[in-house]
């Protein structure tokens, strides 16, 4: 019988760690940015159908990078969370704190107990009254947790990513910028979309903190359709 062969815990851990890193780093970015306006979500896609940004409740929205099945799997899993604790309990007390460690619970289960972590990178944002209340939280495949706020860069080479944004955003107010600044800054910033941003490649989402008490509903979560990015690209959103 043929001997195991033994790998020391702290190298395991590397070995996984390592692995999901490579996974996301091959995923197309991700931004969130808090804005004026809300939170603004900026992912590069060339699917029509396959989202990396969705809704999960009233105030609430979910964007990743990495392996779609996975990612889509967690998304699932949160709203019906977000569903559940909201009808036993309040809707209030659905809120994005709660959800981004509820995702980092089941992340670092996995990345502790299973053969193969997920290869995912998460965010999960909310949205609140003034830019200052705005909430956006990193989640990663190890079910490590951050707060970051302002703008979240995902995916790909996430630091020159970052880079670029701050010196776009140098001497700028970005919590005084509309959506449509925000989302032109992101577009000439991604990598495959810089200098020639084009809407076939942009997936677009907001959380609008304008009260919408006229139509009644809780909603903020917006997609921008594929017309609405043209324009927004051309400047032409008045923002």
């Amino acid at each position: 019988m043929s001997a195991q062969f033994y790998v020391s815990p702290e190298q395991l851990m590397k070995d996984r760690a390592d692995f999901a890193r490579k996974g996301i780093a091959r995923g197309r970015s991700v931004i969130v940015a808090s804005c004026r306006d809300g939170i603004a979500l900026i992912a590069e896609n060339p699917s029509r159908t396959l989202r990396k940004i969705g809704e999960i409740y009233d105030r609430i929205a979910f964007a990743a990078v990495g392996k779609y099945n996975e990612f889509e799997s967690l998304r699932q899993a949160g709203v019906r969370y977000a569903d559940t604790r909201g009808y036993s309990y309040d809707r209030e007390d659905v809120t994005g704190r709660g959800l981004a460690s509820v995702y980092a619970q089941s992340l670092g289960s996995v990345f502790t107990a299973d053969t193969k972590p997920f290869e995912v990178e998460l965010a999960v944002a909310e949205v609140g009254e003034d830019p200052a209340t705005d909430q956006v939280y990193r989640v990663n495949f190890d079910g490590s947790i951050s707060d970051e706020p302002g703008i979240l860069v995902m995916g790909g080479d996430a630091t020159a990513l970052a880079t670029a944004l701050d010196t776009a955003w140098s001497g700028r107010n970005l919590s005084a910028a509309g959506f449509g600044d925000v989302i032109r800054s992101a577009a000439h910033a991604l990598p495959h979309l810089a200098g020639t941003p084009t809407a076939d490649l942009l997936e677009v989402a907001v959380l609008d903190r304008t009260p919408r008490t006229a139509s009644g509903t809780r909603r903020t979560f917006r997609r921008y359709g594929k017309d609405e990015v043209v324009q927004t690209l051309a400047g032409e959103d008045g923002a």
